[in-house]
């Protein structure tokens, strides 16, 4: 199996070299509910850790939860809760927008408020070392100490520290250290600590939890292209620091980020995101798992109605497919679509091609149709269309209807198509049409305005 290391830059074979496998995944800050960004990080780690497992690689899956944080802390000032009492909520939420995606539970999931020990325990590794050193309270990583850091990102310490300068700390020995502990401040959460009370940074999270579950080194970390730098470059220094293991990760993996039309990312800090929630409300968890291992996990994915809309329509060709009444048994030939099969191992070999794995799933759907008519059994060829989607997490359930069919949904749909109607443009009227149809919702226009029925 081939996979494309950020740190190489380039695709290696993956070889196991421990069992199980070790993946540690970076998981949400639990500030807000989760967008489909979060959605497709997500997916994308489920389907590799399913897909190894598929092929006998045994593999341990740890996706932490940052729970303490300064978006989280000015969040719940804002709506004047308990910090603890926020991230709580958005924690269960995270597990219900999976849950409604189908994605599979990660082995473990550490949470940064329950993790302090093994914090604290490593930045105090850093310091004995010489590698951080504490002032006024918080404790910074020295930079320059580490001769290969940037070594994934491509930065310059040079180039760093001209950033660092337009936010001055003057506790800092050298402006592009980072804190690995930050001293108390007045309204905010704290833990005692050899330095004095306080909350850890962003960074060092990661490093001590994945230590403690998966040991000193782990063979996959995964996480967004957006984590690159700084995140997972300082990961990388204060982590080979500490023990001496280097690299700290075998394989660097990062996903392409989803983008809401043009080339800006779907984000909480922009305000340009879609729950999960709120599009459930819309597509089926096929159709939304269809629609992003259409695009490979590398490339950035944008969020289209008429991509979903097509997606539904998909899955309902895959449904058919796997449903379609086997005429065939003690008449003809048997179909088993071994060689279908074979084509998607291929492709998602190659580095988790899930494009061309899907373009040899459709193949067997149009196969198994072709058999039917002649007369072939077709037992086989279905068994194998519902193994390979089982690999990607597709269930071909027929749609529930109690979300998809909820009428304010569908008139605000009515409204929104309206509107496009008005403005002439006639492209989003007709995706909108489409994906009511698809939920199966028959509409009718009129000079009176337009109706809708239950088909």
């Amino acid at each position: 199996m081939l996979l494309y290391n950020s740190l190489t830059r380039q695709k290696e074979e993956f070889k196991q070299i421990s069992d199980p496998v070790r993946m540690y995944v970076c998981g949400v800050t639990t500030y807000d509910e989760p967008h489909l960004g979060h959605a497709l990080s997500s997916m994308i780690f489920e389907v590799m850790q399913s897909y190894m497992q598929y092929r006998g690689i045994n593999v341990k899956r740890v996706q932490n939860f940052t729970d303490v944080d300064d978006k989280i802390i000015d969040r719940a000032a804002e709506n004047g809760i308990d910090w603890f009492e926020l991230t709580q909520q958005h924690v269960d939420t995270f597990f219900e927008a999976m849950d409604g995606l189908n994605v599979k539970r990660a082995d473990h999931y550490p949470r940064v408020s329950e993790e302090m020990e093994s914090i604290i325990h490593l930045i105090g590794e850093l310091v004995d070392l010489g590698a951080a050193y504490e002032a006024g309270g918080s404790v910074y990583y020295r930079v320059r100490r580490d001769e290969d850091y940037g070594k994934l990102s491509g930065r310059t310490i040079d180039g760093m520290a001209e950033l660092a300068r337009l936010e001055p700390d003057l506790l800092k020995e050298n402006p592009e250290d980072f804190a690995l502990w930050k001293a108390w401040k007045p309204g905010e959460p704290s833990w005692d600590s050899p330095w004095g009370p306080g909350r850890p940074g962003w960074h060092i999270e990661c490093s001590a939890m994945a230590r403690r579950y998966l040991g000193d080194q782990v063979d996959i970390h995964g996480g967004g292209l957006d984590l690159v730098f700084p995140h997972h470059e300082n990961e990388v220094a204060q982590s080979e620091s500490a023990t001496g293991v280097v690299p700290f990760a075998r394989f660097w993996v990062h996903n392409g980020l989803l983008r809401m039309g043009g080339d800006e990312k779907m984000s909480k800090s922009l305000g340009n995101f879609v729950t999960v929630r709120d599009a459930l409300k819309s597509y089926s968890t096929d159709a939304i798992r269809m629609w992003i291992f259409q695009s490979h996990y590398r490339s950035p994915a944008t969020y289209d109605v008429e991509n979903l809309v097509a997606a539904e329509r998909s899955v309902r060709r895959l449904r058919q497919a796997a449903t379609a009444a086997n005429t065939g048994p003690g008449k003809g030939e048997s179909y088993d679509g071994a060689h279908i099969k074979e084509r998607f191992i291929a492709a998602m070999d190659d580095d988790l091609n899930t494009p061309r794995a899907l373009a040899a799933v459709f193949d067997l759907a149009r196969e198994i149709f072709t058999h039917q008519a002649n007369g072939a059994d077709i037992a086989d060829g279905q068994a194998v269309l519902r193994e390979l989607v089982g690999v990607l997490g597709l269930t071909l359930e027929e749609p529930g209807t109690d979300d998809a069919s909820d009428s304010s949904e569908i008139e605000a749909l009515i409204a929104k198509r309206q509107e496009a109607r008005q403005q002439r443009d006639f492209d989003t009227a007709d995706a909108i049409r489409d994906q009511l149809l698809n939920m199966d919702i028959e509409i009718s226009d009129s000079p009176q305005g337009t109706t809708w029925r239950r088909a």
